[in-house]
């Protein structure tokens, strides 16, 4: 039923918003990519996705954290494609610190793009939706946005944010078929992911790989990492009809951390 249809997926130029564009792809979706990388790579992601899928693709280089940037990405997939049908709310940074040592700036521009971003590009797409009703908002939350971890305070604030957006946002739609729903991952191993173990390390004061043992994994019951594949094939589920009446929950793929 996505054949056709248009999405956007912000930082989707790699880790878990590229894996939810190529899920995409694969059911006849035609994506609007967007992050930061080198030009040439970027070229490349989008000439295969539309070669091996069959599907329109385009790309917008919006730094997430400007909304005047946001609204120029939204204009852009609508130029492209007519119409903007999914959004996916993935853009994300991290900074780990104890709070008492927290930059500020870092605060500021965690908060602006993994949460910020996410309300700007919803209330841009939404009246398009509601308008034709039909539409769908996936934002990606995180296992912390359920649950805390000690040294995120602007992440975990921030996803825990999205959880109210989500909520707010479903309610609007809901009478007039617009669904909005976030995905909350335990920890997939993306460039994001990766970047945090050092930091992490200086942070408890051990060695990287107990962080990966003792911290990242000791959450994740099943001691693997959370796919792209498995996020990308939830997305997908949840832009079918037989999603329609799934919205604004907060759905965890996160090997059973929420469980304990």
């Amino acid at each position: 039923m996505s054949q056709g249809k248009s999405a956007i997926i912000t930082g989707s130029t790699s880790g878990i918003g590229l894996g939810i564009a190529e899920a995409f792809a694969a059911s006849g979706m035609n994506v609007m990519l967007n992050g930061f990388g080198d030009a040439t790579v970027i070229d490349d992601i989008k000439a295969q996705i539309a070669a091996k899928f069959g599907v329109k693709t385009a790309y917008h280089p919006a730094d997430m954290s400007k909304p005047n940037e946001i609204a120029d990405l939204t204009a852009a997939a609508a130029a492209n494609f007519g119409q903007i049908d999914v959004v996916v709310n993935n853009a994300g940074i991290q900074h780990v610190s104890p709070i008492e040592e927290f930059p500020i700036d870092e605060w500021d521009a965690i908060i602006a793009i993994n949460l910020s971003s996410a309300f700007h590009l919803s209330r841009l797409t939404f009246g398009g939706m509601k308008a034709r009703r039909w539409g769908r908002i996936i934002n990606l939350a995180s296992a912390h946005g359920l649950v805390a971890s000690p040294f995120k305070s602007a992440y975990v604030a921030a996803k825990h944010g999205v959880l109210g957006l989500t909520k707010t946002v479903a309610l609007e739609g809901a009478e007039h078929g617009v669904t909005c729903n976030a995905i909350c991952p335990g920890y997939v191993k993306t460039p994001l992911v990766e970047k945090q173990i050092p930091d992490t390390a200086k942070a408890r004061g051990i060695t990287e790989d107990e962080v990966i043992r003792n911290v990242l994994l000791a959450a994740q019951p099943t001691k693997k990492f959370v796919t792209t594949e498995d996020i990308g094939a939830l997305a997908v589920f949840l832009c079918s009809d037989a999603a329609s009446s799934i919205t604004g929950a907060s759905l965890p793929i996160d090997g059973g951390w929420t469980a304990q």
